[in-house]
């Protein structure tokens, strides 16, 4: 009797041996994959951080034996956020779009995700049709779309007559589909404020940019929908739960990790975009001082806040995501 309890206690201690190897292999195969990029940042970009982060703290000095970097401790930090004249008003204009961008894009990701998970015909070709923005709004195909878009002013400008001013004033007149009065009309009766109003009022009239931002953001909640198991819908159905309450009981909570990702990638995205106008003023800063490390200083300026948005995003969301325990 002895040996077979023995015999038996062997058997059920060895699952867990195994469930600890498989864990092992799986984060093994983990650190395999993401070994190329920590090589290469290792190797190439955590260098060239570094450098930059030497180059804010010091000053360009040409002298007989070549060009020397002097240490000037927190003179060009101090340059961009005093004395500049449109730094802190730029960075204050970028960090407010993203206040608009991000809950306008993740929302219109998620309506659109939803729908095309349904069962239907085409559902691929719409799938395809929605994340074609995102291939013709990278690399060259944008960079042609701004050449067009900056031509078209230039024509419009030559055809006036009547300055920048007045041909930037026709071109948003001319994009803008709704007014602030028009959405009023919808609102009438309802204690809305008129943020809200104004809220509506530009993204509809910015609904071209919110498309072209949201494919990656649609694809990430696309596989977190096929990733909830069916028969959790069934089950729900058969107690009779409507389908608003199995979205906002079931599909909501299993998709919340992937709501935080996606919020984090906008944030990322909307910083890093060619038309930010942020990144556009610390190029032309660049450019106008020949290669200066005050706009080093401001690159790093930006980035600590970009951090510092991720991390309240993170803190705000990271409470509300719900992970699902899997047995391993």
């Amino acid at each position: 009797m002895t040996k077979t309890k023995q015999v038996t206690t062997t058997k059920k201690a060895s699952p867990k041996r195994k469930g600890k190897s498989l864990n092992k292999v799986k984060a093994r195969n983990g650190w395999v994959f993401i070994a190329p990029f920590l090589i290469g940042f290792v190797l190439i970009y955590l260098p060239m951080i570094v450098e930059s982060l030497r180059f804010s703290f010091g000053e360009l000095k040409f002298e007989k034996t070549g060009v020397v970097l002097k240490y000037v401790g927190w003179e060009n930090y101090s340059w961009a956020l005093f004395k500049h004249t449109d730094f802190v008003k730029t960075l204050g204009g970028s960090v407010g779009q993203l206040l608009f961008n991000v809950p306008a894009i993740v929302i219109f990701a998620l309506f659109v995700a939803v729908l095309l998970n349904q069962k239907m015909r085409g559902r691929a070709i719409f799938r395809a049709i929605f994340f074609i923005p995102v291939i013709v709004s990278t690399g060259i195909i944008e960079f042609i779309e701004m050449q067009d878009q900056l031509a078209d002013a230039m024509s419009q400008v030559a055809s006036g007559g009547s300055g920048i001013g007045a041909s930037t004033g026709g071109q948003e007149a001319s994009n803008s589909f709704v007014s602030v009065m028009e959405v009023s009309r919808y609102f009438q009766g309802m204690a809305v404020g008129q943020e809200l109003v104004q809220y509506v009022t530009d993204i509809v009239n910015n609904v071209y940019d919110i498309v072209n931002k949201s494919g990656v953001q649609m694809l990430i909640f696309l596989a977190g929908l096929q990733s909830v198991s069916p028969a959790i819908y069934e089950s729900c159905q058969m107690d009779g739960a409507t389908s608003w309450e199995i979205f906002w009981k079931i599909t909501f909570p299993m998709i919340s990790p992937m709501i935080l990702v996606n919020a984090v990638y906008t944030v990322i995205d909307s910083f890093t975009s060619q038309d930010n106008k942020m990144m556009s003023l610390i190029n032309e800063v660049y450019k106008d001082s020949g290669g200066n490390v005050r706009s080093t200083a401001m690159a790093w300026i930006y980035f600590l806040v970009v951090i510092l948005i991720l991390l309240v995003v993170a803190a705000i969301m990271g409470g509300y995501v719900f992970y699902q325990k899997r047995d391993t």
